[in-house]
């Protein structure tokens, strides 16, 4: 009976869904269309190559000009970034990119500037970049990363943004839990519990963040989003979740494992890193309230998806009861993690 109950309150709330994109420009891209709008903004020929890219959020197309010079365009999905905050991610790449630092900016376009616009939807054009993922790092590829981030967090450090999300457990985060307790996707004999754990670990992990250091991050950090060329060392790709938020958010998720499992690693990134910058390294303390943070944000932003557009399939049982209930046990068992922080960790900190 239960498990009915449930049932009843999905297919209730997936009735209602306001699908708001459905009638948006995103959705009635074709092949001809994307080649005529890259064209006309680039005001150059492309061959007919469109070969679409797996992306849950944009729509993003491999494609090729008449010189054989290769190109991806990404559509972004129209009310997820404002045009100032698109602008923001496009204005880092190009500093970067203005300081040799690998990664991939945006192409010009014959506006002057790198975005265009097509209906309700923006898109930006980039060179084809080929490499490939490292799952498990050398010394010599730790070394390289820390000097790439350590650079990249010099011209972060700039300035700020003008609309990006501020990496905070009082705000990403409780906006975020805030989110996910409207949008219907929880299980009303789960929401008390989830809202207690979710509302503990942003009290008790707050006040970490009150001395931290926040400035332009890539945000999104992991293996997928970095690349390896031979002969090139490392690209940054992806700044998407480009936000304001400590440093140390974009290392740790590609860390071997827990800090006090991880010294030699972080030794090694950390004397890359200092090369070019100073860091904190106290600010290795906020590792694992970050991995609380992360837990909740891929939440949101599986959330996000459905109420978007109610098709889009993260995770094959996400929304689904056994789903919340293993996400409250994980932030349980997280914060115990946290709290277990507090003890000394060698001389790392």
């Amino acid at each position: 009976m239960k498990q009915s109950d449930d049932n009843q309150g999905e297919k209730s709330f997936m009735d209602t869904l306001d699908l708001k994109n459905k009638g948006s420009a995103l959705n009635r891209l074709t092949p001809e269309s994307i080649l005529q709008h890259v064209e006309s903004a680039l005001g150059r020929a492309c061959t007919n190559l469109c070969r679409p890219y797996n992306s849950y959020i944009n729509r993003v197309y491999e494609l090729e000009d008449r010189d054989g010079n290769g190109m991806v365009v990404k559509f972004y999905r129209p009310g997820r970034w404002s045009r100032q905050a698109l602008q923001d991610e496009h204005d880092f790449l190009l500093e970067l990119a203005a300081e040799e630092i690998p990664v991939i900016a945006p192409l010009t376009l014959k506006n002057g500037g790198t975005l265009g616009q097509y209906e309700d939807m923006y898109f930006a054009v980039f060179p084809r970049k080929g490499g490939r993922c490292v799952d498990e790092f050398t010394d010599d590829q730790w070394l390289a990363f820390g000097t790439l981030l350590g650079r990249t967090h010099m011209v972060g450090a700039r300035k700020l943004p003008q609309d990006r999300a501020r990496m905070h457990p009082a705000v990403t985060t409780a906006n975020q839990v805030e989110f996910i307790r409207t949008s219907g996707l929880v299980p009303n004999d789960l929401m008390g519990s989830y809202t207690q754990i979710t509302t503990r670990i942003i009290k008790e992990i707050e006040p970490l963040f009150a001395h931290s250091e926040s400035i332009r991050i890539h945000g999104d950090c992991h293996s997928s989003n970095l690349i390896y060329r031979p002969g090139e060392s490392f690209f940054l790709i992806d700044f998407d979740d480009m936000a304001i938020g400590p440093p140390v958010q974009d290392f740790w998720m590609l860390l071997p494992g827990p800090l006090d499992e991880s010294f030699v690693a972080v030794d090694l990134l950390l004397e890359g890193y200092e090369t070019f910058r100073q860091f904190d390294r106290s600010s290795l303390r906020l590792i694992e309230p970050l991995r609380a943070m992360r837990f909740i944000h891929y939440s949101a932003w599986c959330a996000h998806q459905v109420v978007e557009d109610g098709a889009t399939t993260v995770v094959p049982d996400f929304g689904s009861r056994q789903y919340w209930q293993s996400e409250i046990d994980d932030l349980a068992d997280q914060l115990e993690r946290i709290r277990e922080g507090d003890r000394p960790i060698g001389n790392m900190l």
